[in-house]
């Protein structure tokens, strides 16, 4: 059964960092493209960044420079190194493949609450 299990996040003050850990199970998860999105109050959720299966990165324009995705293949695991973190940056951040729903239709997990505020 497929699961993503978000965690690493939590309460941080503007210019602080967290990094973000994505867990994968049900799933050989280097066969596919990896994305971060993330979801804040009354907005849509959105994608923040992505990774390929060889591993190139792209970036949302408003991250660009200040979140870094990476893989671990060997650990079935993704993470989101988060810098220079902005109140902006609030929202719940989740991991899925990239296009989202490629191995099961609609699933997200609980995500993982980042906050940044002083």
């Amino acid at each position: 059964q497929v699961q993503f299990v978000e965690s690493g996040g939590g309460l941080v003050q503007p210019g602080g960092s967290l990094r973000l850990s994505c867990a994968a199970s049900g799933i050989i998860f280097r066969i596919y493209a990896g994305g971060w999105y993330r979801q804040a109050p009354g907005m849509q959720r959105e994608l923040v960044a992505r990774i390929t299966t060889g591993g190139t990165t792209y970036y949302a324009d408003s991250v660009k420079g200040r979140f870094t995705i990476s893989r671990d293949n060997a650990k079935n695991t993704m993470y989101l190194q988060m810098d220079s973190l902005k109140p902006e940056d609030t929202a719940v951040y989740y991991c899925n493949t990239f296009p989202a729903g490629l191995v099961k239709r609609d699933y997200w997990g609980q995500g993982t609450q980042v906050t940044v505020s002083a």
